[in-house]
């Protein structure tokens, strides 16, 4: 689980704001390559080949990763870690044990596999999503959505804010098949 970077570049002076450059990793998102999916709001998970699950955990610059914690990837930028904590010992473990339940009972259609979830609900980041109980939602299983105009700055932008003003979504997650993704959220927009 890397870091997925924005498709725009960021302004180093106002972080919040992107410019009108294409992050070097995401020219391919302009060159129409890809799927575009739905990001959901919530706190990222995985289920390793092995069967056990982790939770994402970010580790600030100066500070002692956790117990157990597994680095993926190191922002040289921001000086975070980014990796993997096994979710007996994150704070979103009783959600997750949920959401699992839940999903074994009603969701498990195929049963849960290997690989990254969303974990959303009443709980995870104010509820975005507006789940009544916790959820697990596929990475690999997102809503699909078909771009109808050109890949501009400008395009993207209208497209990511009526998603996000009218369908509530947090954003889009472009999937190159060669693995590589790029993302785009709707509070990219309303700095």
């Amino acid at each position: 689980m890397r870091k997925i970077p924005t498709v725009f570049k960021r302004d180093p002076e106002d972080p919040r704001r992107l410019l009108h450059e294409v992050h070097p990793d995401c020219q391919w998102v302009l060159d129409g390559e890809g799927v575009a999916t739905r990001k959901y709001d919530g706190t990222c998970c995985y289920l390793d080949n092995a069967g056990f699950w982790y939770a994402r955990r970010e580790v600030k610059p100066g500070k002692t990763p956790p117990h157990n914690f597994i680095p993926v990837t190191h922002d040289e930028a921001t000086g975070k870690t980014v990796g993997w904590v096994p979710m007996a010992e994150s704070s979103f473990a009783k959600w997750w044990a949920e959401a699992s339940r839940w999903a074994q009972a009603y969701d498990s259609d195929p049963p849960l596999a290997s690989g990254t979830y969303e974990l959303c609900g009443p709980k995870i980041n104010g509820n975005p999503e507006g789940y009544d109980c916790h959820r697990l939602i596929r990475h690999d299983h997102a809503e699909v959505l078909t771009l109808g105009g050109p890949t501009t700055l400008e395009y993207l932008r209208v497209v990511v804010m009526d998603l996000a003003n009218d369908a509530e979504w947090e954003g889009i997650v472009w999937h190159h098949p060669d693995g590589r993704m790029a993302k785009l959220k709707g509070r990219d927009f309303k700095a």
